[in-house]
C-alpha cells in the first residue's frame, strides 16, 4: 500500500506555508576583492535586512570582509548571491561560506 511522503506544513505569524525542513541555519562567509572602502558592509545590512537576516558583517585586517548570518536556507541563498554581486563600485573575487550552528534568539543584524 503506497503512503503519502508530502511533508508535514506549518504556517508561520506571516501565513507562509513552510514545509518541516525549513530550518534557521547559520553560514560564515568571508568576501575577498576590493570590498573595503567601497559600502560593502553596508549593503551587506540592507541585503540581509531585505532577506530577513539577522547576524554581523565587519572589515578584517587582511583586506576582507566577514560575515556571520544566519536564516531560512532559502533566504541565505539569495544574500549570498547579492554578496557575490556586490556594491557598484566593489569587485568580489572569492565568496567563502562555511555552514555552522545556529544561535537561537538573535534578532538584528549588525556591523561590528
Amino acid at each position: 500500500m503506497p503512503t503519502d511522503t508530502k511533508p508535514e506544513t506549518t504556517t508561520n505569524r506571516r501565513n507562509h506555508i513552510m514545509t518541516r525542513r525549513d530550518t534557521t541555519t547559520r553560514i560564515h562567509i568571508i568576501v575577498t576583492g576590493l570590498v573595503q572602502g567601497v559600502g560593502f558592509r553596508y549593503f551587506t545590512t540592507i541585503q540581509a535586512r531585505q532577506y530577513g537576516i539577522t547576524g554581523w558583517v565587519r572589515n578584517k585586517h587582511d583586506g576582507s570582509v566577514e560575515i556571520e548570518a544566519q536564516g531560512q536556507a532559502d533566504a541565505l541563498g539569495q544574500f549570498t548571491g547579492q554578496l557575490r554581486k556586490g556594491p557598484r563600485w566593489s569587485q568580489v573575487e572569492h565568496v567563502t561560506v562555511t555552514r555552522m550552528p545556529a544561535l537561537p534568539g538573535e534578532r538584528t543584524f549588525m556591523v561590528r
